[in-house]
């Protein structure tokens, strides 16, 4: 049973961190967070708040650290389900946290720079704002998951499953929200957006994945 294979106390630490992230969010910004919690079936969100978009925005950053918390917990246990990781340790975790962090970091700041070489940051500051929004999303359905995981299912498979698939579900759900709204532009560079899924979006996790197992 692997919540008996180790102590919990560092999870249990960065989930309190994830859900004061959450807790002030909420506090500090209400509206804006009621709003954001419906962004997988209503676009209002997407429309009001990409206007007032900030380079580093103190909502966003709250929730991306809940985000980067969630996602490595949850990255860390699917393999140690499914690999069988024997040295586990404190180590451990923190590299994946910081590995997870660094990732979407850097694939942020290297698509900014995209975008300012091809002078297309409007387009692309609209498309990651989107992005962010879903993915920070994800750090929200994955705190609950984890937190079942950890404290209270004796087996991970099933819950690993389920939430693979709400993960996708979500993460399409926004693709498709994105194409839609930028549709006009997408068809008359769908070379462009091709190259870019495949460079941007699909061989950086390839890459995570690579690194996760190793």
């Amino acid at each position: 049973m692997l919540r008996e294979m180790f102590s919990n106390e560092l999870f249990t630490v960065l989930i309190i961190i994830g859900l004061v992230c959450i807790g002030i969010a909420k506090a500090t910004n209400g509206k804006r967070f009621h709003d954001f919690t419906q962004v997988v079936w209503n676009s209002k969100y997407l429309k009001i708040y990409s206007k007032d978009q900030k380079f580093i925005d103190g909502f966003d950053a709250l929730l991306f650290t809940n985000l980067v918390i969630s996602l490595s917990i949850f990255l860390f246990l699917c393999v140690k389900s499914f690999y069988a990781i024997s040295d586990y340790n404190n180590t451990l975790v923190i590299k994946v946290l910081v590995g997870t962090a660094s990732f979407f970091l850097i694939k942020i700041l290297l698509e900014r720079l995209i975008g300012s070489l091809f002078e297309i940051d409007n387009f692309v500051d609209n498309f990651l704002f989107q992005k962010i929004s879903y993915i920070n999303f994800l750090g929200l359905v994955l705190t609950p998951i984890n937190a079942l995981m950890l404290y209270t299912l004796e087996s991970h498979n099933i819950a690993i499953y389920i939430a693979f698939f709400l993960l996708l579900l979500v993460l399409c759900i926004g693709l498709i929200t994105s194409f839609k709204m930028h549709q006009n532009i997408i068809k008359k560079n769908l070379f462009y957006f091709i190259l870019y899924l495949c460079a941007l979006e699909i061989t950086p996790y390839i890459i995570l994945y690579k690194f996760l197992i190793e």
